[in-house]
């Protein structure tokens, strides 16, 4: 049983990577769906500044630990947090007074304090450079995320929430969910809820079951080998917590078994506890 469940979870994860792909790949043909935006500079990075027809003016700039560059004509300038596009606004401004309609071009020449930072669980915590315009389903495609919650993840920026729905972007495709990402962003990953159902009681092989979308009591069940021969079958119980209270679940195993109420068939959650009870007679 360990060995096809390898199989399924390695099955799996092949299948869900192809998808991803194929996300990326169309994301990268929308282009403005969900790529819009820029690259926005950080401290450390280095910016080349051309200005036309002033070749004294046109110098490498390194954008200091303060966020500022120094530029002969236009002086101190706060280049972090700004766009290419913006920064060249920025400098063609302060330059009017020495140059008539001064034509401005940055280019980016080093990028090197462009970060992100992943943290919580399921998922490897670090930092990660960014070394181009990326985006939320980007940085995310090569990871192993299958024991991270999709559902409550969510983006930090400057001190805010930004909520997007993780699972909807990488498992149903809506590129409606992504994002550039901008430096210092922080992607956080809250722990998952427990990451088994149990199954105790009257089944041939009790034991701790990994948790999987649209798990049922059948799928459980059937995984623990079904009923021992002392089984009460429709005394079986599920136990949930659910607000801090203990909630139990009734089901009638043998008129599902047997195709009579397939209602009994409840879906299950994580940290879900099967009980099937012990008949002594």
């Amino acid at each position: 049983m360990s060995s096809d469940t390898g199989i399924g979870s390695v099955m799996w994860k092949k299948c869900f990577m192809a998808k991803v792909a194929v996300l990326i790949f169309g994301a990268m043909l929308l282009g403005g769906t969900g790529l819009a935006g820029e690259y926005i500079i950080g401290a450390g990075d280095s910016v080349h500044v051309f200005v036309w027809g002033e070749p004294e003016l046109t110098v490498p700039a390194l954008v200091r630990p303060d966020g500022r560059i120094s530029l002969p004509g236009a002086g101190e300038i706060m280049a972090e947090g700004l766009t290419p596009e913006a920064l060249q606004k920025e400098i063609a401004s302060r330059l009017s007074a020495l140059v008539k309609k001064p034509m401005v071009t940055v280019s980016m020449v080093g990028i090197e304090n462009s970060k992100v930072y992943i943290i919580g669980g399921g998922v490897v915590t670090g930092v990660y450079p960014l070394k181009q315009k990326t985006s939320l389903l980007h940085l995310l495609a090569g990871m192993d995320l299958a024991r991270a919650d999709l559902h409550g993840a969510h983006v930090m920026r400057d001190g805010a929430r930004m909520d997007r729905d993780f699972d909807l972007l990488l498992r149903n495709g809506d590129l409606k969910q992504d994002l550039v990402l901008h430096h210092n962003d922080i992607i956080v990953f809250p722990a998952l809820p427990e990451p088994y159902v149990y199954v105790v009681g009257a089944v041939n092989m009790p034991q701790a079951l990994p948790y999987r979308d649209g798990m049922t009591v059948l799928d459980a069940l059937l995984a623990c080998g079904g009923f021992n021969k002392f089984a009460k079958k429709n005394d079986t119980v599920v136990v949930r917590r659910e607000d801090g209270a203990e909630k139990r679940i009734p089901v009638h195993a043998q008129d599902l078994a047997e195709g009579r109420d397939l209602s009994q068939n409840v879906v299950l959650r994580r940290g879900d506890y099967i009980i099937a009870a012990e008949s002594f007679f």
